[in-house]
């Protein structure tokens, strides 16, 4: 009986702790991570609920926003967001915070910047490390059957 006490109240307590988190983060336009929040598209068609359309391509940018090839890639980033909208989905993770290191980790990167694109299934097909100019980054697109 007491464990059943337990796992209730915890529950309880990880459910009000992610609700009031999420809330307070929401106001403050980042995500659980402290990162700034994505904006994730949406379409609605005449009759139909809305739906969120899932991207074909991440495309993750491991770096920091002090080092000079990684502020270069910042205008790429967002040129390829603005071009793509809702087919690839920009990601950037500052590897020099402690909120962006164990993306850093988990990417296993050697040097910044590192770009690494994901297909749909979130299952890495390409790694670049460096800057990576936008005519590369397009090549690699369209390689992957994806227009503007």
């Amino acid at each position: 009986m007491k464990k059943i006490i337990a796992v209730l109240v915890v529950g309880l307590m990880f459910s009000a702790g992610c609700s009031g988190e999420k809330k307070d983060l929401e106001q403050k336009g980042k995500n659980s991570a402290g990162l700034t929040k994505e904006k994730l598209p949406v379409t609605s068609e005449v009759g139909k609920a809305a739906k969120l359309e899932e991207p074909l391509v991440t495309f993750v940018e491991l770096g920091s926003v002090n080092c000079v090839p990684c502020k270069m890639m910042q205008p790429v980033m967002k040129e390829i967001e603005e071009t793509y909208k809702s087919k690839v989905k920009v990601v950037f993770y500052d590897v020099w915070t402690p909120a962006g290191r164990p993306f850093g980790e988990k990417y296993g990167i050697n040097l910044i910047p590192t770009q690494v694109f994901l297909d749909k299934a979130g299952k890495e097909f390409f790694r670049h490390e460096g800057y990576f100019p936008k005519e590369d980054i397009e090549a690699l697109l369209k390689k992957q059957g994806i227009d503007k």
